[in-house]
C-alpha cells in the first residue's frame, strides 16, 4: 500500500487546449456521442451484416438508428462510421499489433505553439506535451504499431498497396474518411476510425479516450467487449436493499436497519465499480460469472466509504448530503457514529467471509486497514487545521487529498485485483498506488469545482472547509481582498462580503483556471502512471476507466456570466495538406 508520508509536490501543468464546440454534423456533447456508440453496439450485436458493407448501406443501417434513437438526420454519417467500427472490432483485434498502422492527422497539434519542424517527410514531433499526439506515437510503436501522421485517401491507398498493413486504426475527419473509404472496402482491410470533431484543419479535437481503446484492442483482452456503463449500472443493483440482504444476510436491529438504508442511499458507487474493473482485468476466466465473493469486497469497499461520510459529516457539521439529513441530523450524534463504526466492521465482516484463500483474505484486510489509516490521517490533518484555523497554500491542500480520498480509491483497487489474482496484483501493486494517488486528487479538485454555484454538489464555502480554490485565490489576491479572503481561511465571513462574491473573486483571480488545469494534470499524471504498465487487460481499461468517471462527471456552471461566455464562444466556434511522418 502507497504510504502518504513523502512530501507532495506540484506537478508541472499540463498544457491544455481550448475546449472547441464540434462541427454541426457532430453530436455536441460527449454525452450523447457515447450513448450513441452505446446504442450502435447495441445494434450491430443484434445484425447479421459481415464486413465490409457498401457504403449505401451503412447509409441505410444508419438512418434507422438515427429514427430509432429520434436523434438529428445530419448525425447520419458520424452514425455509419460507428456502425463500421463495430462491423471491424473484432476483426481488429485478432490483428497482431505488428500489421496494424496508426494514422494520426497532423492537425491534432496546437499550431500557434508547436514547435515541430517539417522536413520532407512531415512533422518531426518535439513532444512537447502540447498535444496528444506524442502519446499517441510513442505507446503505438510501444507496442508494434507503425504511426503515421498524415491525412488523405491516397496515403490510405499506398500503404495498403504494400501489403505490410492488415489493419489500420485512424483518425480524420469525417470528409477525409469518407474519401478513404472505398480504397478500404475495395481491399477489405479491417479499418476503424475515430472522426474529429472539427473539420477545419486546425486546432482539432477528438474523443482520445476512443483511440486508446482501439489502440489496445486485442482478442487475449477479454475485457474488451466490456460495457463500463452497464458495469456500473449492475453494480448499482447490488445496493437495493434486496440485493445487499442476499449479499450480507438479515439484518438484525434497528441499528442494521439505519446502516443498509444509508448503504442503500444514493451514491455514485466509483469505488466498488472500481474494484469490479480491476477484478474483470486481471481474472483468469473470462467467461465467468461475478460471484459472490466479488459482490461482498465491492459491498465492503462501499461500506468503509459511506462510513468514512458519516463521520466525515459529523466532524464538519454538515446538515444535508445527497439532498437529504445527513445520518446526525436525521438520527441524532450518538445513533450516527454507531451506524459509522459498524459500517466499518461489516466492511471487514464481509472479506472475511469470502471465500478467497488464506492469503488472498489476509493482504485483502491489510489493504483495507492501511486505508483506513491514511484516510483518517487526512481527515485529522483537516481537523487538526480546524482548531487554528489559517490560510493554506495549495500543496497543502493537495496534500489532504492525497490523504483523504485517494486511499479510497487505492483501497478499491487493490481489493479487486487481490480477488482476481494475488501474484498478478503483486506485480501491479506499484503502479495501482502511483495510478490512485493521482485520480483521488483529480477527483477531490473536481468535487471542489462541482460545488461552486448554487446547484452547487456540496457546501465546502458554505461550511468554511479548506479547498483548492480559496488557496489559490489567496495566493494571488493583494491587499484588502487578501486580507478578506484570510478571514475566510480562518473561518469568518467578513462583513458584507457575500459567498457568490467570493466566487466571483475565484474567478478574477483565476483560481478556477488554475483549479480546472491542476485537474486535468492530475488525471493525465494518472494516465501516465500506466506506460511502463505490462499487463494489455488492466492497463487499457483503467484507462477506460479514467475516461468513464470524468466524462460522467458534469461540473456545473458557477455563475451567469460564465454560462453566458460559453455561449457566446460556441456561436463564434460555430461560425468559425497530406504531411507525414511513418515511423517504425
Amino acid at each position: 500500500m502507497t504510504t502518504a508520508s513523502a512530501p507532495l509536490k506540484i506537478p508541472r501543468v499540463v498544457p491544455q487546449r481550448k475546449p472547441r464546440t464540434p462541427r454541426e454534423n457532430i453530436p455536441q456533447t460527449r454525452e450523447e456521442r457515447e450513448t450513441i456508440l452505446r446504442e450502435v453496439r447495441h445494434y450491430v450485436a443484434e445484425q447479421t451484416l459481415v464486413p465490409p458493407v457498401p457504403m449505401n448501406d451503412l447509409k441505410v443501417h444508419a438512418d434507422e438508428l438515427v429514427a430509432a434513437l429520434g436523434t438529428k438526420e445530419i448525425y447520419r454519417d458520424y452514425i455509419g462510421i460507428l456502425i463500421n467500427n463495430e462491423l471491424w472490432r473484432e476483426t481488429l483485434a485478432a490483428v497482431p499489433f505488428e500489421r496494424r498502422l496508426l494514422m494520426v492527422p497532423k492537425c491534432l497539434r496546437v499550431e500557434a505553439k508547436c514547435p515541430a519542424p517539417f522536413d520532407e517527410f512531415g512533422l518531426l514531433c518535439k513532444s512537447c506535451g502540447l498535444c496528444s499526439i506524442q502519446d499517441l506515437e510513442y505507446e503505438a510503436e510501444k507496442l508494434g504499431y507503425a504511426a503515421l501522421v498524415a491525412e488523405g485517401s491516397a496515403i490510405v491507398m499506398s500503404l495498403i498497396q504494400t501489403g505490410k498493413i492488415d489493419a489500420i486504426v485512424g483518425v480524420a475527419c469525417i470528409p477525409v474518411l469518407e474519401r478513404a473509404f472505398p480504397y478500404m472496402e475495395a481491399a477489405a482491410v479491417p479499418g476503424v476510425a475515430i472522426p474529429l470533431l472539427q473539420d477545419d484543419c486546425i486546432d482539432t479535437a477528438v474523443d482520445e479516450d476512443w483511440i486508446w481503446d482501439y489502440i489496445y484492442l486485442t482478442s487475449d483482452d477479454h475485457t474488451r467487449r466490456l460495457d463500463l456503463s452497464g458495469l456500473h449500472d449492475e453494480v448499482e443493483t447490488w445496493f437495493a436493499p434486496e440485493s445487499l440482504t442476499t449479499i450480507m444476510g438479515e439484518s438484525e436491529g434497528d441499528t442494521e436497519a439505519i446502516g443498509r438504508a444509508w448503504l442503500a442511499r444514493a451514491g455514485k458507487r466509483w469505488r466498488p465499480f472500481l474494484s469490479v474493473a480491476a477484478y474483470q482485468a486481471l481474472r483468469d476466466d473470462a467467461t465467468e460469472a461475478v460471484s459472490d465473493d466479488l459482490k461482498k469486497v465491492a459491498v465492503a469497499v462501499e461500506c468503509f466509504h459511506k462510513a468514512s461520510l458519516i463521520h466525515d459529516d459529523i466532524e464538519d457539521e454538515d446538515a444535508e448530503r445527497y439532498g437529504e439529513k445527513t445520518l446526525h441530523e436525521e438520527h441524532g450524534l450518538a445513533v450516527a457514529l454507531n451506524v459509522g463504526d459498524l459500517l466499518i466492521g461489516e466492511g471487514y465482516r464481509l472479506i472475511g467471509e469470502t471465500k478467497l484463500s488464506a492469503e488472498q483474505r489476509a493482504a485483502m484486510l491489510q489493504v483495507a486497514a492501511n486505508g483506513q489509516r491514511h484516510l483518517c490521517r487526512g481527515q485529522g490533518a483537516e481537523l487538526v487545521w480546524q482548531r487554528n484555523p489559517e490560510p493554506l497554500k495549495s500543496v497543502q491542500v493537495l496534500d489532504i487529498f492525497r490523504q483523504k480520498t485517494a486511499p479510497a480509491f487505492e483501497v478499491a483497487l487493490r481489493l479487486g485485483s487481490i480477488s482476481a489474482d494475488l501474484g498478478k496484483y503483486e506485480e501491479v501493486s506499484e503502479v495501482l498506488g502511483e495510478y490512485s494517488k493521482n485520480l483521488g486528487i483529480a477527483y477531490q479538485i473536481r468535487d471542489d469545482l462541482s460545488d461552486l454555484g448554487e446547484e452547487g454538489d456540496t457546501n465546502d464555502l458554505a461550511g468554511l472547509r479548506p479547498t483548492l480554490l480559496l488557496a489559490v485565490a489567496h495566493e494571488k489576491a493583494k491587499g484588502e481582498q487578501k486580507a478578506q479572503l484570510a478571514e475566510v481561511w480562518r473561518r469568518r465571513l467578513p462583513e458584507g462580503v457575500t459567498f457568490a462574491q467570493i466566487e466571483q473573486w475565484y474567478l478574477d483571480l483565476k483560481a478556477v483556471k488554475r483549479a480546472e488545469d491542476l485537474q486535468l494534470t492530475y488525471k493525465e499524471l494518472a494516465i501516465r502512471s500506466l506506460t511502463d504498465l505490462e499487463n494489455a487487460n488492466l492497463k487499457g481499461l483503467l484507462r477506460r476507466v479514467i475516461g468513464k468517471i470524468f466524462n460522467d462527471t458534469v461540473v456545473k456552471g458557477w455563475c451567469s456570466e460564465v454560462q453566458e461566455i460559453s455561449e457566446l464562444e460556441k456561436v463564434r466556434a460555430q461560425n468559425s495538406n497530406d504531411t507525414a511522418t511513418v515511423t517504425r
